[in-house]
């Protein structure tokens, strides 16, 4: 008795799912497997892509989409053309603030300083007492 062996050639989802079942050629079935779906997938994708050229939908597509492009860059070119006069413009509108005011505020937030260190300094001293020292204070020579 001889047993014949038949050496077909696998689809890349058999070998996909041969090489998740068995660990010995796992990794280069899997790889195989996935290479071959992918370039299957690749495949069908560049048919039909081709398929929708050629009825046309896709070139009307194509070509529409050719104008906005060429509308929107057209719209870029003025922007940038206009850049540097509207950089002039930018640059006239900013103020700056007189020298009085900023005095002003300063001497303004250095009262308020004041006021708010008089105040501290005052609520740490502690309170006279009305009742008179049990011990006399005789100044020192």
């Amino acid at each position: 008795m001889s047993a014949k062996t038949t050496t077909a050639r696998l689809t890349p989802r058999e070998r996909f799912a041969r090489g998740l079942k068995y660990s010995t050629v796992g990794p280069y079935d899997i790889t195989r497997g996935a290479v071959g779906i992918t370039a299957g997938t690749v495949g069908s994708s560049v048919g039909w892509l081709r398929d929708q050229y050629r009825s046309g939908k896709l070139r009307e597509d194509l070509e529409t989409a050719q104008e906005v492009v060429a509308t929107e860059l057209a719209a870029a070119q003025e922007v940038i053309s206009n850049l540097p006069q509207a950089f002039q413009e930018a640059r006239r509108s900013k103020r700056r603030p007189r020298p009085i005011v900023l005095v002003a505020a300063g001497l303004g937030v250095l009262a308020v300083g004041a006021v708010t260190f008089s105040i501290v300094r005052r609520s740490m001293r502690p309170e006279p007492s009305t009742l008179p020292p049990s011990v006399e204070v005789t100044p020192r020579p």
